[in-house]
């Protein structure tokens, strides 16, 4: 029911995501400052993406994340429902597909990159999430959105999709952008919407969190 990227740029790591499941990003995205990113999807487990990271942090290796945290699980028949994707601080991403995924599912994966969805309008989706990643230019929040707009150009889903999310960790320590549509008829145009509303702001509130008094204003009213 979702196709994902995650991706990493410098010391940035971000994640787009779709499904036509509500608050698909909720329960799917899982980011942390400088140590990686990682996805959680199909019939979703969200602990699984925080045992991920939580490996990244001790070790540091993306695909022995992946083979741990899944490794761990082989005892409860529940880690066949599950697809999992991975990206650590240095090399490619990793993916995992549980026997039980629903419907078509793929995964594909870079340097930098990985990209995964079920319930597919076909195999290629995966591909598309990365080579329009790959292809695409500006803010690393534009180039995530790009991608999903050129999957779900390439038929995405094989049924619509309802829910979309993005957000992008820094080395500042928190989510600089986190922007979610929980549900509407075209969550990926409304989510382009409030990209747009929010790239402008988005390094002034990094600036609120960091050095208060230094920020610029809010310039609304009761703002003296």
């Amino acid at each position: 029911m979702t196709f994902s990227l995650v991706v990493r740029d410098g010391e940035r790591f971000g994640i787009a995501v779709s499904s036509s499941s509500p608050a698909v990003a909720a329960r799917v995205a899982h980011l942390r400052p400088g140590v990686g990113a990682a996805a959680s999807q199909n019939i979703t487990d969200p602990t699984l993406g925080t045992s991920l990271l939580r490996e990244l942090v001790e070790h540091g290796d993306a695909e022995r994340a992946l083979a741990d945290v899944t490794g761990a699980a082989q005892n409860a028949t529940s880690i066949a429902y599950r697809q999992l994707t991975v990206l650590g601080r240095s090399g490619p991403g990793f993916a995992y597909s549980g026997s039980r995924t629903l419907g078509t599912h793929a995964s594909a994966t870079a340097v930098g990159a990985v990209a995964a969805g079920n319930m597919l309008s076909g195999e290629h989706i995966p591909g598309v999430l990365l080579d329009a990643w790959s292809a695409a230019t500006g803010e690393l929040e534009e180039r995530l959105l790009t991608a999903l707009r050129a999957a779900v150009a390439a038929g995405g889903e094989e049924g619509p999709v309802y829910s979309a999310g993005l957000a992008v960790v820094a080395d500042v320590g928190w989510r600089v952008t986190d922007l979610r549509v929980d549900w509407a008829e075209d969550p990926v145009d409304r989510l382009g919407e409030l990209l747009d509303i929010w790239m402008p702001q988005r390094d002034d509130y990094v600036r609120r969190g960091l050095d208060p008094a230094s920020a610029p204003s809010y310039g609304v009213p009761g703002d003296r």
